[in-house]
């Protein structure tokens, strides 16, 4: 079975400078429910890599399947594209904060960060859209790094 059999009609397919298999073991680490699923080796040498070398990392992180690829060095993340992660509470907002920024990532404004491969994400709670109906709530988020999720609620004169 090739590495694209059986995989989601659509997947994202993430472009690294060869740290793929790296960057799949550190997602993996994060998330629940999550594993390495398959790699592509590289057969016959020369671009991107050598003979041999990983050349793409299937993974699923949580239920949601990932294919990275060790492209070389000529295309970077940006914030144009990246990810949500939807926390239940102020723990897992923590959580997930704080393991995504570890090694080098980088806050952000608004629960907005990179990790240390470049890649943006929102650590956001569940419902967040609807907290910031609320004028007060959207001020307060926009004065924050990280999801403060009782001053959210406070400001958007909700309960926890």
């Amino acid at each position: 079975m090739s590495q694209l059999e059986g995989a989601p009609r659509i997947s994202p397919f993430l472009w690294f400078d060869g740290q793929a298999a790296e960057a799949a073991e550190f997602y993996i680490s994060i998330f629940p429910n999550s594993r390495r699923i398959t790699e592509l080796r590289n057969p016959g040498g020369g671009e991107p890599g050598p003979k041999g070398e990983i050349l793409t990392v299937e993974f699923e992180l949580d239920g949601q399947r990932f294919i990275a690829l060790n492209g070389g060095p000529n295309f970077k993340f940006t914030e144009a594209v990246s990810f949500l992660v939807s926390c239940a509470g102020q723990d897992e907002i923590d959580y997930y904060w704080s393991r995504l920024t570890a090694g080098g990532g980088s806050e952000g404004v608004c629960g907005w960060l990179k990790d240390k491969y470049g890649l943006s994400w929102q650590v956001a709670p569940a419902g967040f859209a609807k907290l910031l109906k609320h004028p007060a709530a959207m001020r307060a988020m926009m004065g924050m790094k990280k999801f403060d999720l009782a001053a959210l609620q406070a400001a958007a004169g909700q309960q926890e």
